[in-house]
């Protein structure tokens, strides 16, 4: 195997402006070019103006830079955190091609770079690159991992599976976006990515270095190593999420040094789910350390300070409008909300939404995360507490939860905890991987 380049769609508009530092060239021109560009559309042709002046037209194209190392891209107004709470817009640099395609009626910028180039962004982008170098060098075989089981499998691969989809019932699970002209988008829904933009220093260069090439493999395959925010105290299956195909490597785990006394660890029971929702037992990712969490909460992320458990309280008016809203369907005033099944992690897997027009069972986690909340709500392991009810309608609904995210995989703010406690990145991966082995696939 040889490292391979990656297409990472990173802005599409109807007008995309950029700077190029450097020179760069594009085949068949023998003018190098330089300076600050504007790309619109015009007659199903990409066309490039500088200084208001076109300079050429053509259906695609690629700027490459004659020194990766040196010459860098900027790309400007690209929306990060897209549909999540903290979307904004940011002017971001790259190292690199510059691809310019037509998608429908906009451009498409994608950034063309070596997988490992990719990666020292990745880590620097998901996490602080000041986290310890054990957690960024387990993260980096991680993202490595999740990029090569994805690229492997792309040919095949669907964004949106619906499971069973009847008058009573609506499953739907929700995975990497199958991106026709570009393999990876640049935002939280692949991976988060924002090229040379963030700083990025010694210790995420050092752990991309020391592990060049790594991945995890079980049964002589690459694994598809998922990873997110917190799991809450105990990781979910894969197929709780996604496709019912149990990946051994992904199953759940205790995320701490021993099991636990006076649990009751079986969280697909109802009883033991809510006693587990309720307290704050041990667990590397149960931690308030501002200086760990910083390694793993962005800056946008950080406020964000109830992770571990977390409460969101609605209205009647706010969840019947929310859940109306999302889920396309007129409920009517929502009168319950009824786990029917949950998962190792106790995260909901489906979900009874009782309405007085409408009644309907909604899975998987991903799709009731979207459904109760504007954006993601931050896990489906949750129980639900109803308040001051009048004539069988509750006028409030109190979600309590545990964890962010999916919880499939790595946990980051556990591993980070684990990092700062001495852990190694092997010890990291085999806690949080049952049964995998490192394997180096090139150099």
């Amino acid at each position: 195997m040889n490292q391979p380049d990656v297409r990472v769609g990173v802005l599409t508009e109807k007008e995309i402006r950029f700077d190029l530092y450097g020179e760069f060239s594009i085949h068949s021109y023998e003018k190098k070019f330089s300076g600050k560009f504007t790309a619109k559309l015009a007659e199903n042709l990409i066309v490039l103006f500088q200084d208001k002046k076109e300079v050429l037209s053509a259906k695609e194209i690629t700027f490459i830079p004659n020194d990766l190392e040196i010459e860098s891209f900027l790309l400007r107004d690209v929306v990060i955190g897209i549909n999540f709470h903290w979307q904004k817009k940011e002017n971001q640099r790259f190292r690199g091609k510059l691809n310019l395609i037509k998608e429908d009626d906009k451009i498409t910028a994608i950034n063309i770079l070596p997988l490992e180039d990719y990666l020292t962004s990745v880590i620097s982008s998901e996490m602080s690159p000041n986290s310890s170098v054990e957690l960024l060098k387990a993260h980096a075989i991680v993202s490595r991992g999740w990029l090569l089981a994805q690229l492997a499998k792309k040919k095949t691969h669907t964004t949106t599976m619906i499971e069973n989809a009847s008058e009573d019932e609506l499953i739907r699970w929700y995975d990497r976006e199958d991106h026709v002209n570009f393999d990876f988008c640049a935002d939280d829904h692949c991976q988060r990515y924002q090229g040379i933009t963030k700083i990025i220093n010694d210790h995420a260069t050092t752990a991309i270095f020391e592990t060049r090439g790594l991945f995890l493999t079980y049964n002589d395959k690459i694994c598809d190593t998922r990873y997110s925010k917190s799991c809450g105290g105990i990781s979910e299956a894969f197929e709780a999420c996604w496709e019912d195909t149990p990946h051994k490597y992904l199953s759940p785990i205790v995320d701490y040094k021993f099991e636990l006394d006076g649990y009751d660890v079986d969280l697909t029971k109802e009883a033991s789910a809510e006693k587990w929702i309720k307290s704050s037992p041990h667990a590397f990712c149960n931690t308030t350390d501002k200086k760990i969490l910083s390694q793993v909460l962005v800056d946008f992320d950080q406020d964000t300070n109830d992770f571990f458990r977390w409460k969101v309280e609605y209205t009647q008016e706010e969840i019947a409008g929310l859940i109306n809203t999302k889920s396309g369907f007129d409920f009517g005033d929502i009168l319950d909300l009824v786990p029917v099944s949950r998962g190792a992690s106790s995260r909901l897997i489906k979900l009874k939404i009782v309405g007085s027009k409408k009644t309907l069972t909604i899975g998987k986690e991903l799709e009731i995360r979207k459904v109760l909340s504007k954006t993601h709500l931050y896990s489906s392991a949750f129980i639900v507490q109803k308040e001051n009810i009048v004539n069988g309608v509750p006028q409030k609904f109190t979600l309590l939860g545990a964890g962010w995210g999916h919880g499939v995989g790595l946990c980051q703010i556990g591993a980070a905890v684990m990092g700062e406690k001495g852990y190694t990145f092997d010890e990291i991966l085999t806690h949080y991987f049952r049964g995998a082995t490192i394997q180096k696939g090139y150099e």
